[in-house]
Protein backbone atom coordinates (compact mmCIF):
# COMPACT_ATOMS: atom_id res chain seq x y z
CA UNK A 1 0.00 0.00 0.00
CA UNK A 2 1.21 3.58 -1.10
CA UNK A 3 1.41 5.69 1.77
CA UNK A 4 -0.39 9.17 1.47
CA UNK A 5 2.84 11.32 1.10
CA UNK A 6 6.67 10.55 0.60
CA UNK A 7 9.59 11.73 -0.94
CA UNK A 8 12.88 9.96 -2.65
CA UNK A 9 15.55 11.86 -3.15
CA UNK A 10 19.33 10.61 -4.63
CA UNK A 11 21.24 12.33 -7.24
CA UNK A 12 24.11 9.79 -6.89
CA UNK A 13 26.22 8.89 -9.83
CA UNK A 14 27.19 5.37 -9.74
CA UNK A 15 29.91 3.95 -11.81
CA UNK A 16 30.01 -0.02 -11.18
CA UNK A 17 32.60 -2.92 -12.38
CA UNK A 18 36.00 -4.29 -13.10
CA UNK A 19 38.77 -0.80 -13.76
CA UNK A 20 35.63 1.32 -12.68
CA UNK A 21 38.23 3.53 -10.91
CA UNK A 22 39.86 4.28 -14.43
CA UNK A 23 36.97 6.58 -14.70
CA UNK A 24 37.86 8.97 -12.36
CA UNK A 25 40.06 11.45 -13.74
CA UNK A 26 36.95 12.14 -16.24
CA UNK A 27 34.70 12.85 -13.58
CA UNK A 28 37.04 15.05 -11.86
CA UNK A 29 37.15 17.20 -14.85
CA UNK A 30 33.38 17.29 -15.19
CA UNK A 31 32.89 18.78 -11.96
CA UNK A 32 35.87 20.89 -12.91
CA UNK A 33 38.10 19.50 -10.17
CA UNK A 34 42.07 19.11 -10.70
CA UNK A 35 43.51 19.16 -6.94
CA UNK A 36 41.89 16.54 -5.03
CA UNK A 37 42.56 15.60 -1.38
CA UNK A 38 42.52 11.58 -1.03
CA UNK A 39 40.97 11.31 2.86
CA UNK A 40 42.18 7.07 3.44
CA UNK A 41 43.17 5.07 6.74
CA UNK A 42 46.00 2.80 7.41
CA UNK A 43 44.04 -0.01 6.43
CA UNK A 44 43.15 0.86 2.87
CA UNK A 45 47.16 2.00 2.96
CA UNK A 46 48.38 -1.55 4.26
CA UNK A 47 46.43 -3.69 1.94
CA UNK A 48 48.05 -1.98 -0.95
CA UNK A 49 44.69 -0.38 -2.03
CA UNK A 50 46.05 3.04 -2.63
CA UNK A 51 48.62 2.00 -5.18
CA UNK A 52 45.07 0.58 -7.24
CA UNK A 53 43.86 3.48 -6.90
CA UNK A 54 46.44 5.87 -7.61
CA UNK A 55 47.73 3.42 -11.04
CA UNK A 56 43.88 4.91 -12.12
CA UNK A 57 45.63 8.79 -12.30
CA UNK A 58 49.07 7.79 -14.14
CA UNK A 59 48.55 10.35 -17.44
CA UNK A 60 45.28 11.81 -16.59
CA UNK A 61 46.89 15.66 -15.88
CA UNK A 62 45.12 15.42 -12.67
CA UNK A 63 47.39 16.26 -9.50
CA UNK A 64 46.50 14.60 -6.25
CA UNK A 65 46.95 17.83 -3.92
CA UNK A 66 47.47 15.49 -0.91
CA UNK A 67 46.96 12.01 1.10
CA UNK A 68 45.55 11.70 4.67
CA UNK A 69 45.70 8.36 5.81
CA UNK A 70 45.53 8.14 9.34
CA UNK A 71 41.49 8.30 9.47
CA UNK A 72 40.74 6.07 13.06
CA UNK A 73 38.26 3.29 13.07
CA UNK A 74 35.77 5.78 15.04
CA UNK A 75 36.79 9.24 13.47
CA UNK A 76 36.29 12.44 15.16
CA UNK A 77 35.34 16.05 15.11
CA UNK A 78 39.58 16.90 15.94
CA UNK A 79 40.46 14.72 12.73
CA UNK A 80 37.97 16.45 10.74
CA UNK A 81 39.27 20.02 11.55
CA UNK A 82 43.00 18.57 11.28
CA UNK A 83 42.65 17.33 7.22
CA UNK A 84 40.26 20.56 6.88
CA UNK A 85 43.63 22.90 7.76
CA UNK A 86 45.34 20.00 5.14
CA UNK A 87 42.47 20.89 2.45
CA UNK A 88 43.59 24.52 3.01
CA UNK A 89 47.36 24.46 3.05
CA UNK A 90 47.37 22.50 -0.25
CA UNK A 91 44.95 24.09 -1.97
CA UNK A 92 42.79 21.46 -2.74
CA UNK A 93 39.25 21.83 -4.94
CA UNK A 94 37.47 18.47 -4.13
CA UNK A 95 37.48 15.47 -1.77
CA UNK A 96 38.02 11.50 -2.32
CA UNK A 97 37.15 9.38 0.12
CA UNK A 98 39.01 5.79 -0.25
CA UNK A 99 38.03 3.30 2.61
CA UNK A 100 34.81 2.44 4.40
CA UNK A 101 32.31 4.39 6.87
CA UNK A 102 35.11 6.12 8.80
CA UNK A 103 37.00 7.75 5.99
CA UNK A 104 33.65 8.63 4.16
CA UNK A 105 32.19 9.96 6.94
CA UNK A 106 35.26 12.19 8.01
CA UNK A 107 35.77 13.20 4.34
CA UNK A 108 32.22 14.35 4.32
CA UNK A 109 33.10 16.07 8.06
CA UNK A 110 35.46 17.95 6.38
CA UNK A 111 33.64 18.78 3.23
CA UNK A 112 31.34 20.43 5.52
CA UNK A 113 34.15 22.47 7.33
CA UNK A 114 36.04 23.50 4.25
CA UNK A 115 33.12 24.47 2.39
CA UNK A 116 31.62 26.88 5.01
CA UNK A 117 34.97 27.91 5.91
CA UNK A 118 34.54 27.09 9.67
CA UNK A 119 36.60 25.17 12.24
CA UNK A 120 33.88 23.91 14.46
CA UNK A 121 31.82 20.87 12.92
CA UNK A 122 28.74 21.21 16.19
CA UNK A 123 28.10 24.47 13.99
CA UNK A 124 26.31 21.92 11.48
CA UNK A 125 24.82 18.93 13.43
CA UNK A 126 21.15 17.41 13.29
CA UNK A 127 18.89 18.04 9.83
CA UNK A 128 19.42 20.24 7.29
CA UNK A 129 21.89 22.59 8.86
CA UNK A 130 23.37 22.89 5.49
CA UNK A 131 22.31 25.66 2.98
CA UNK A 132 24.40 25.33 -0.04
CA UNK A 133 26.49 22.31 -2.55
CA UNK A 134 29.51 21.56 -0.60
CA UNK A 135 32.81 21.03 -2.71
CA UNK A 136 32.77 18.54 -5.48
CA UNK A 137 33.09 14.74 -3.74
CA UNK A 138 33.64 11.17 -4.98
CA UNK A 139 33.82 7.86 -3.03
CA UNK A 140 35.58 4.92 -3.56
CA UNK A 141 34.18 2.43 -0.87
CA UNK A 142 36.69 -0.28 0.32
CA UNK A 143 33.93 -2.72 2.00
CA UNK A 144 30.64 -3.89 1.41
CA UNK A 145 28.74 -2.13 3.93
CA UNK A 146 28.24 1.39 5.24
CA UNK A 147 26.32 2.83 1.91
CA UNK A 148 27.85 5.98 2.53
CA UNK A 149 29.06 6.29 -0.77
CA UNK A 150 24.96 6.73 -1.42
CA UNK A 151 23.84 8.45 1.78
CA UNK A 152 22.99 11.91 3.45
CA UNK A 153 24.42 10.92 6.65
CA UNK A 154 27.39 11.13 8.36
CA UNK A 155 27.79 9.63 11.91
CA UNK A 156 31.09 11.62 13.86
CA UNK A 157 32.61 10.88 17.38
CA UNK A 158 32.60 13.74 19.29
CA UNK A 159 35.54 13.45 22.11
CA UNK A 160 34.32 16.17 24.47
CA UNK A 161 30.75 14.65 24.87
CA UNK A 162 31.39 10.98 23.81
CA UNK A 163 28.31 10.62 21.26
CA UNK A 164 28.21 9.64 17.82
CA UNK A 165 27.06 12.92 16.01
CA UNK A 166 24.79 12.64 13.23
CA UNK A 167 24.62 14.85 10.23
CA UNK A 168 21.88 14.67 7.60
CA UNK A 169 21.66 16.73 3.90
CA UNK A 170 21.27 16.34 1.02
CA UNK A 171 23.98 18.35 0.36
CA UNK A 172 26.26 15.28 2.06
CA UNK A 173 25.64 13.28 -0.76
CA UNK A 174 28.66 12.41 -2.68
CA UNK A 175 28.63 13.69 -6.59
CA UNK A 176 30.15 10.21 -7.94
CA UNK A 177 30.39 6.64 -5.78
CA UNK A 178 32.90 4.22 -8.08
CA UNK A 179 32.04 0.72 -6.85
CA UNK A 180 35.18 -1.46 -8.54
CA UNK A 181 35.66 -5.56 -7.06
CA UNK A 182 39.36 -4.73 -6.80
CA UNK A 183 38.84 -2.61 -3.78
CA UNK A 184 37.04 -5.24 -1.56
CA UNK A 185 39.36 -7.99 -2.39
CA UNK A 186 41.72 -7.76 1.00
CA UNK A 187 38.55 -7.52 3.63
CA UNK A 188 39.20 -10.80 5.73
CA UNK A 189 36.32 -12.84 6.32
CA UNK A 190 35.30 -10.95 9.60
CA UNK A 191 35.23 -7.99 8.18
CA UNK A 192 33.34 -9.06 5.28
CA UNK A 193 30.53 -10.13 7.36
CA UNK A 194 30.73 -7.55 9.57
CA UNK A 195 30.06 -5.00 6.49
CA UNK A 196 27.92 -7.42 5.06
CA UNK A 197 25.45 -7.97 7.98
CA UNK A 198 25.93 -4.00 8.18
CA UNK A 199 24.01 -3.52 5.00
CA UNK A 200 21.79 -6.00 5.40
CA UNK A 201 20.61 -4.14 8.47
CA UNK A 202 20.70 -1.08 6.65
CA UNK A 203 17.77 -2.73 4.35
CA UNK A 204 15.71 -4.29 6.29
CA UNK A 205 15.21 -1.43 8.91
CA UNK A 206 14.78 0.07 5.76
CA UNK A 207 12.02 -1.96 4.88
CA UNK A 208 10.22 -2.14 8.05
CA UNK A 209 10.65 1.36 9.78
CA UNK A 210 7.71 4.55 9.50
CA UNK A 211 9.10 6.18 6.67
CA UNK A 212 9.42 3.35 4.58
CA UNK A 213 8.15 4.16 0.96
CA UNK A 214 7.43 2.10 -2.74
CA UNK A 215 11.41 3.36 -3.76
CA UNK A 216 12.99 2.55 -1.27
CA UNK A 217 11.10 -0.94 -0.59
CA UNK A 218 12.67 -2.24 -4.82
CA UNK A 219 16.18 -0.81 -2.84
CA UNK A 220 15.99 -2.59 0.12
CA UNK A 221 14.37 -5.89 -1.13
CA UNK A 222 16.87 -6.43 -4.04
CA UNK A 223 19.50 -5.44 -1.43
CA UNK A 224 18.65 -8.16 1.05
CA UNK A 225 18.22 -10.66 -1.99
CA UNK A 226 21.89 -10.01 -3.15
CA UNK A 227 23.20 -10.20 -0.05
CA UNK A 228 21.55 -13.72 1.13
CA UNK A 229 23.18 -15.22 -2.03
CA UNK A 230 26.23 -13.32 -2.07
CA UNK A 231 27.49 -13.13 1.64
CA UNK A 232 28.79 -16.24 2.51
CA UNK A 233 30.74 -16.54 -0.67
CA UNK A 234 32.49 -13.44 -0.27
CA UNK A 235 33.31 -14.47 3.05
CA UNK A 236 34.40 -18.20 2.34
CA UNK A 237 36.71 -16.79 -1.03
CA UNK A 238 37.59 -13.01 -1.17
CA UNK A 239 39.01 -13.39 -4.61
CA UNK A 240 35.57 -14.07 -5.52
CA UNK A 241 35.03 -10.97 -7.88
CA UNK A 242 31.65 -11.50 -8.76
CA UNK A 243 30.23 -12.34 -4.96
CA UNK A 244 32.72 -9.06 -4.32
CA UNK A 245 30.77 -6.71 -6.80
CA UNK A 246 27.47 -8.07 -5.93
CA UNK A 247 27.93 -7.41 -2.19
CA UNK A 248 29.14 -3.77 -2.85
CA UNK A 249 26.20 -2.74 -5.11
CA UNK A 250 24.27 -4.39 -2.50
CA UNK A 251 25.57 -1.84 -0.05
CA UNK A 252 25.19 1.02 -2.36
CA UNK A 253 21.62 -0.18 -2.75
CA UNK A 254 20.93 -0.59 0.84
CA UNK A 255 22.26 3.07 1.35
CA UNK A 256 20.25 4.70 -1.16
CA UNK A 257 17.11 2.93 0.72
CA UNK A 258 17.62 4.20 4.45
CA UNK A 259 18.74 7.35 3.31
CA UNK A 260 15.27 7.51 2.34
CA UNK A 261 13.37 5.95 4.26
CA UNK A 262 15.66 6.46 7.35
CA UNK A 263 16.60 3.25 10.32
CA UNK A 264 15.26 2.62 14.03
CA UNK A 265 16.17 1.07 16.74
CA UNK A 266 18.40 -1.74 16.19
CA UNK A 267 20.68 1.53 14.94
CA UNK A 268 20.16 3.57 18.12
CA UNK A 269 21.29 0.38 19.95
CA UNK A 270 24.32 0.42 17.47
CA UNK A 271 25.29 4.00 17.98
CA UNK A 272 25.12 3.41 21.80
CA UNK A 273 27.13 0.53 22.02
CA UNK A 274 29.98 1.95 19.31
CA UNK A 275 30.21 5.39 21.83
CA UNK A 276 30.43 3.08 24.61
CA UNK A 277 32.47 -0.28 24.65
CA UNK A 278 33.80 0.40 20.70
CA UNK A 279 31.67 -2.03 19.46
CA UNK A 280 32.78 -2.14 15.54
CA UNK A 281 29.46 -0.98 13.65
CA UNK A 282 28.80 -3.72 11.66
CA UNK A 283 29.57 -6.12 14.84
CA UNK A 284 26.90 -3.98 16.60
CA UNK A 285 24.15 -4.28 13.36
CA UNK A 286 24.50 -7.88 13.61
CA UNK A 287 24.16 -8.62 16.98
CA UNK A 288 20.91 -6.22 17.34
CA UNK A 289 19.13 -7.43 14.31
CA UNK A 290 17.02 -10.06 15.60
CA UNK A 291 16.09 -8.84 18.60
CA UNK A 292 15.84 -5.35 17.65
CA UNK A 293 12.96 -7.39 14.66
CA UNK A 294 11.45 -9.15 17.68
CA UNK A 295 11.42 -5.84 19.46
CA UNK A 296 9.23 -4.10 17.00
CA UNK A 297 7.84 -7.63 15.67
CA UNK A 298 3.70 -6.59 16.60
CA UNK A 299 4.13 -3.88 13.97
CA UNK A 300 6.21 -5.27 11.17
CA UNK A 301 5.05 -8.91 10.74
CA UNK A 302 3.73 -7.90 7.27
CA UNK A 303 6.42 -5.93 6.26
CA UNK A 304 9.09 -8.83 7.48
CA UNK A 305 6.83 -11.78 6.20
CA UNK A 306 7.42 -9.66 2.63
CA UNK A 307 11.35 -10.03 3.13
CA UNK A 308 11.31 -14.06 4.11
CA UNK A 309 10.98 -14.01 -0.07
CA UNK A 310 13.95 -11.85 -0.54
CA UNK A 311 16.38 -14.00 2.34
CA UNK A 312 15.08 -17.20 1.97
CA UNK A 313 14.02 -17.56 -1.68
CA UNK A 314 10.39 -18.66 -3.11
CA UNK A 315 10.34 -22.21 -1.85
CA UNK A 316 10.85 -21.54 1.74
CA UNK A 317 8.49 -18.43 1.34
CA UNK A 318 5.53 -20.52 -0.62
CA UNK A 319 5.79 -23.04 2.17
CA UNK A 320 5.09 -20.81 5.22
CA UNK A 321 2.05 -19.61 6.24
CA UNK A 322 1.54 -15.85 5.85
CA UNK A 323 1.40 -15.31 9.32
CA UNK A 324 4.44 -16.98 10.24
CA UNK A 325 6.66 -15.78 7.36
CA UNK A 326 7.69 -13.06 9.96
CA UNK A 327 9.06 -15.43 12.58
CA UNK A 328 10.69 -17.52 9.77
CA UNK A 329 12.91 -14.45 8.66
CA UNK A 330 14.22 -14.08 11.84
CA UNK A 331 14.65 -17.76 12.42
CA UNK A 332 16.74 -18.25 9.12
CA UNK A 333 18.70 -14.76 10.23
CA UNK A 334 19.64 -16.28 13.19
CA UNK A 335 20.88 -19.46 10.95
CA UNK A 336 22.90 -16.61 8.64
CA UNK A 337 24.46 -15.90 12.31
CA UNK A 338 25.32 -19.17 12.95
CA UNK A 339 27.06 -19.99 9.62
CA UNK A 340 29.62 -16.34 9.99
CA UNK A 341 30.40 -16.95 13.35
CA UNK A 342 31.10 -20.72 12.30
CA UNK A 343 32.90 -18.92 9.18
CA UNK A 344 34.60 -16.18 10.45
CA UNK A 345 34.26 -15.84 14.26
CA UNK A 346 31.67 -13.26 13.86
CA UNK A 347 30.17 -12.19 17.90
CA UNK A 348 26.33 -13.19 17.93
CA UNK A 349 26.28 -11.58 21.31
CA UNK A 350 27.38 -8.77 23.23
CA UNK A 351 29.48 -10.27 25.38
CA UNK A 352 31.20 -11.52 22.97
CA UNK A 353 32.09 -8.37 21.21
CA UNK A 354 33.31 -6.91 24.56
CA UNK A 355 30.56 -5.55 25.91
CA UNK A 356 30.82 -5.56 29.74
CA UNK A 357 27.42 -6.24 32.18
CA UNK A 358 27.81 -2.30 33.82
CA UNK A 359 27.69 -1.11 30.22
CA UNK A 360 24.45 -2.02 29.52
CA UNK A 361 22.80 1.54 31.58
CA UNK A 362 24.87 4.01 29.80
CA UNK A 363 24.18 2.32 26.68
CA UNK A 364 20.38 2.14 27.35
CA UNK A 365 20.67 5.63 28.09
CA UNK A 366 22.12 6.95 24.97
CA UNK A 367 19.81 4.86 22.80
CA UNK A 368 16.60 5.93 23.79
CA UNK A 369 18.19 9.49 22.53
CA UNK A 370 19.81 8.61 19.53
CA UNK A 371 18.04 10.45 16.65
CA UNK A 372 17.56 7.04 14.51
CA UNK A 373 14.80 6.51 16.85
CA UNK A 374 12.41 8.83 15.17
CA UNK A 375 11.49 6.50 12.54
CA UNK A 376 11.05 3.04 14.55
CA UNK A 377 7.79 1.69 14.57
CA UNK A 378 7.48 1.09 18.41
CA UNK A 379 8.30 3.66 21.18
CA UNK A 380 11.34 2.27 23.05
CA UNK A 381 11.46 3.83 26.96
CA UNK A 382 15.06 2.95 29.08
CA UNK A 383 13.46 -0.02 30.46
CA UNK A 384 12.79 -0.97 27.23
CA UNK A 385 15.95 -0.74 25.92
CA UNK A 386 17.47 -2.44 29.03
CA UNK A 387 15.38 -5.54 28.19
CA UNK A 388 16.86 -5.61 24.09
CA UNK A 389 20.40 -5.11 25.67
CA UNK A 390 20.00 -7.92 28.13
CA UNK A 391 18.61 -10.59 25.39
CA UNK A 392 21.53 -9.30 23.04
CA UNK A 393 23.74 -9.76 25.78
Amino acid sequence: MLPSYYEFYNPVKIISGSKALDNIPYELELLNAKRPLVVTDKGVENAGLMKVFLDSFKNSGIEIGGIYSDVPPDSSNSVVKAIAKIYREKECDSIIAVGGGSPIDTAKGVNILVTENSNDLMEFEGADRLKKPLKPFIVVPTTAGTGSEATLVAVIYNEEKNVKMEFISGYLLPNLAVIDPRMTETMPPKITAATGMDALTHAVEAFTCLQKNPISDAYAFSAIKIISHNILNAVKNGKDQKARLNMANAATMAGIAFSNSMVGAVHALGHSAGAVAKVPHGVAMSVFLPHGLEYNLEKIKDSLGELLLALSGPEIFAATPKEKRALKFIEDLRRLQKQLFDEASLPMTLKDAGVTEDMLGTIATKAINDGALMMNPEEMSHEDAMKVLKKAF
